[in-house]
């Protein structure tokens, strides 16, 4: 999976020095996007954010042929025709929950019975824990946290709510 560098996480500071000298001033666009990436920087990390999870934080397996029935599109009769309710209702939920993730190229290197351990597919060096009863991460306390130590990108649903449109 390719990796844009300009998705890349990055700590507030460089963000607004970026903006600021790409634009020469502040507008209400480049200060509405500082406020919400600020906002961003500042969520609770969640297993979430990382790869798809159900409501109540437990990990939900990617459905069989899943890849397909996206690039088919949900309102095709094709792909409405081919499957079942509960093969629908279970790519429904998978998508759902993968439009809730903020980060690209994670996946589970261990789902054990108090621990959740993901890596970046990109780079295995990459690696959070999480709690299996809160599922928040054990080494970090916010999205601002990953900022200095770690190269991680963000999704473009993430892009989306800070406002820049990739």
């Amino acid at each position: 999976m390719p990796i844009n560098a300009s998705h890349k996480l990055i700590p507030m500071t460089d963000f607004v020095i970026e903006y600021y000298s790409n634009e020469g001033y502040a507008d209400l666009q480049t200060l509405s996007l500082m406020n919400n990436y600020a906002n961003l920087l500042k969520k609770k990390l969640t297993l979430g954010m990382f790869i798809p999870v159900d409501s109540m934080g437990n990990i939900l397996k990617e459905p069989k042929n899943y890849p397909e029935w996206k690039s088919i599109g949900t309102n095709s009769k094709k792909s409405v025709n081919n499957i079942d309710d509960k093969e629908l209702e279970e790519y429904k939920l998978y998508q759902k929950a993968e439009k809730k993730c903020l980060f690209v190229g994670f996946k589970i290197a261990y789902n054990g019975y108090s621990v959740v351990r993901i890596v970046a597919s990109y780079d295995e060096s990459i690696e959070l824990s999480f709690t299996k009863n809160d599922f928040v991460s054990q080494s970090f306390k916010d999205v601002e946290s990953l900022t200095h130590s770690h190269d991680i990108y963000l999704n473009n649903i993430a892009l989306k709510k800070i406002g820049i449109n990739k």
